[in-house]
C-alpha cells in the first residue's frame, strides 16, 4: 500500500517532535493548514498524541515518531551508503 497524502501529513507531523525529551510537545493552532489540523486529529484518534490539537506523544506515538524519523534519515542520507548496499542486491 503506497503512502496516501493523509499519511504523509501524519508522518510530517511525527517528524516534528523532538525525541530527545518527553517534556516538549506541539500545539497546532486553528490558523494552521487544514491538512495539518486533520493529520493531528487523526494521530490523536489513533492514540499517538495526547490531545486533539497536538500535545505530547503517547508511548505508541513515540515509537511511531522514532520509526518515522529513522526512515526520513535513511531516505535523505547521502548516496555513499546506497552504493555500499548494492553489494547485497
Amino acid at each position: 500500500m503506497p503512502y496516501t497524502p493523509d499519511l504523509v501529513h501524519e508522518l510530517n507531523t511525527l517528524v516534528r517532535f523532538n525525541l530527545e525529551t518527553s517534556q516538549q510537545g506541539i500545539k497546532v493552532h486553528k490558523t494552521a493548514d487544514p491538512e495539518v489540523i486533520a493529520a493531528v486529529r487523526r494521530l490523536y484518534e489513533k492514540g499517538l498524541l495526547t490531545l486533539a490539537d497536538g500535545g505530547y506523544l503517547t508511548g505508541l506515538g513515540r515509537d511511531a515518531a522514532e520509526h518515522a524519523q529513522a526512515v526520513l534519515t535513511i531516505l535523505t542520507s547521502s548516496s555513499d551508503s546506497t552504493a555500499a548496499q548494492k553489494d547485497f542486491a
